[in-house]
């Protein structure tokens, strides 16, 4: 059990071949991260190389510690909203602490084994706030690609549209022409049979040209956030305290489910092209890890990447240590060359985040979730204009409650309990529904059909369904339960209600329950009130239990024939016999 932990357990059968093939990925992964990483950061509102810290530290340990072993991690476009309003309200210091936070909760997750619940989060809302973060960076960028001038950033959208629309007679024309570089060259190399990566082309291309032919005539990284130090930060713990808990553990917890999702959705992504497994508690154990760890040295929250992921699968990764490499990969660049990053162009990083923004906004699954025209396309338009114009904290919760709301609704449109009787035409008489009419309704006998879920948004209008149909009080009700999957508490105290309340002047039969159902009237103590001996594995059999618990008198002259059983009980037979002698004696 321990060497499925230890790292040294996950490199069984590795050679020298192998570590080629983890250097050469690692490489140009790490070569990719490195703009990429302090786009992200410089979006978030904090300087780039807190980035490139994350890129580095978190990067290690998610490969080191996670459960997928092509898994890439790093600071990622969909946390960009998040971590902005947190700058933005609360300050970097307190990011640090929310990113702290965020890093235990996804280790308990891992740790209580939650990771198969985040997979249960609604595809509409995915989608939906993924398409309101894709609309946030690209908007939060027009600024950066047209240079304009005293441009102050704000949490609120409507407010950031107005400071560009404000400003925008302050465009800078080398900014534009800069972009316009990086944009095309990002957009056309993956058209070339290129090992050097789009991002990195465009960001050199731009930045030599902008140096060469208009030095100081756009804003770099160094003139607005001062010198890339060459170095990592010192190892320093925020200072935590329990106000800062309860002010931070909401952000926090988005970040984390945020971070869960992001990273497990890229693990699926990695099983699907190298046909593995990966394992889902292990993964949100190792972001944990890199989550409480990074902020120790000034990095932001960090989760799986996809794109890097799936790069590093098509540059042939082997194992974990191509992650590994790729953050060893970007800390070398940080120490040899982080001077010259300080004269990129902030215009040649806002077309890098435009396309990344473009390549998240998931547009056609949202087209395709918009055009069914159900519920779904309801949650998924509400997500997205929360996460746009609010925030993504109140995009994520309101679109989880409307989406439990739906699927309770959903649920209990599917409950429903209809009168039964058995089919004469049917040669077994298979117990139907649709075969009670005013002439034929045996007076004694109720037979119901239960199908659906039998729980809290079904159960009161179960209970209604047949208190409502029951104008009189027959001998025997029997209830159907062959198709009901489910039983909660609220489904049971409802069903409880029933049996107690007709168990006064009658008898209550049970038949084909399942057997989750069958449990909770088990530790409810409901099945030894109704009886053992009155559930049935087959209707049949109910059925012939309650003929002999009829009131024989009450037949007698009954012309609803309702069962075969009838035409006895009732002495129609011997009227028909005496008919019949009549007939031959007169002959």
């Amino acid at each position: 059990m321990k060497q499925k932990w230890f790292y040294i357990g996950r490199l069984s059968g590795y050679s020298l071949q192998s570590l080629q093939k983890d250097i050469l990925s690692g490489l140009v992964v790490g070569v990719i991260a490195i703009p990429l990483g302090m786009a992200f950061s410089i979006a978030s509102g904090v300087k780039p190389e807190y980035g490139i810290y994350t890129t580095i530290i978190a990067g290690i340990l998610i490969s080191l510690c996670g459960g997928s072993k092509y898994q890439i991690g790093g600071p990622t476009g969909a946390f960009i909203p998040i971590l902005f309003g947190i700058v933005m309200t609360y300050g970097y210091e307190n990011l640090l602490i929310a990113g702290f936070l965020a890093g235990i909760i996804l280790f308990l997750m891992g740790i209580f084994k939650l990771g198969s619940l985040i997979k249960f989060i609604p595809r509409p809302v995915t989608i939906g706030f993924t398409s309101g973060i894709a609309v946030i960076i690209f908007i939060g960028q027009i600024a950066n690609f047209f240079g304009l001038a005293g441009i102050e950033k704000h949490e609120s959208f409507f407010r950031n549209i107005r400071e560009i629309v404000v400003h925008f007679h302050t465009i800078n024309f080398y900014s534009v022409l800069t972009a316009g570089i990086c944009l095309v060259t990002v957009l056309l190399t993956p058209k070339f049979p290129l090992k050097i990566p789009g991002p990195l082309i465009g960001l050199l291309l731009s930045t030599f040209v902008a140096s060469l032919l208009y030095p100081n005539q756009v804003a770099t990284i160094g003139s607005t956030f001062g010198e890339i130090p060459s170095h990592l930060p010192r190892f320093e713990i925020p200072n935590i305290t329990i106000e800062k808990i309860q002010q931070l553990i909401g952000p926090a917890f988005v970040i984390a489910v945020l971070g869960g999702i992001e990273s497990l959705l890229s693990a699926v992504v990695a099983d699907g092209m190298t046909n593995s497994k990966h394992n889902s508690n292990r993964e949100l154990m190792g972001q944990g890890i890199a989550n409480m760890v990074t902020p120790l040295f000034g990095g932001i929250p960090a989760t799986g990447a996809i794109a890097r992921t799936a790069t590093n699968i098509k540059n042939g990764a082997v194992s974990p240590l191509s992650g590994v490499m790729h953050g060893i990969v970007v800390l070398f660049i940080l120490v040899l060359f982080a001077p010259y990053a300080s004269s990129i162009p902030l215009a040649s990083m806002a077309p890098i985040l435009m396309v990344v923004a473009w390549n998240m906004s998931e547009r056609h699954a949202f087209y395709h979730v918009l055009k069914t025209k159900t519920e779904d396309s309801f949650v998924l338009v509400v997500t997205f204009l929360l996460t746009v114009f609010v925030n993504l904290t109140v995009a994520v919760e309101v679109g989880l409650i409307l989406a439990v709301l739906l699927f309770t609704k959903r649920m209990s449109d599917i409950m429903v309990t209809t009168k039964a009787l058995p089919n004469p035409k049917n040669k077994h008489k298979k117990v139907e529904a649709h075969m009670v009419t005013d002439a034929r309704d045996c007076p004694q006998i109720s037979i119901y059909n239960v199908e659906g879920p039998l729980f809290f948004g079904a159960a009161q209008a179960f209970e209604q369904s047949i208190m409502n149909t029951i104008n009189y009080k027959p001998k025997v009700l029997l209830l159907r339960m062959g198709k009901v999957p489910f039983m909660d508490t609220t489904g049971e105290s409802y069903l409880s209600s029933i049996v107690k309340g007709f168990s006064k002047y009658g008898i209550v039969l049970l038949s084909e329950v399942k057997p989750q159902p069958k449990s909770v009237l088990n530790k409810t103590g409901l099945s030894h009130f109704i009886g053992e001996d009155h559930f049935f594995k087959h209707t049949g059999e109910a059925i012939n239990f309650a003929l002999k618990h009829l009131n024989e008198d009450k037949c007698i002259g009954c012309k609803h024939f309702a069962f075969r059983e009838c035409t006895v009980l009732s002495g129609t037979h011997k009227d028909v016999e005496e008919q019949r002698r009549t007939e031959f004696t007169t002959s």
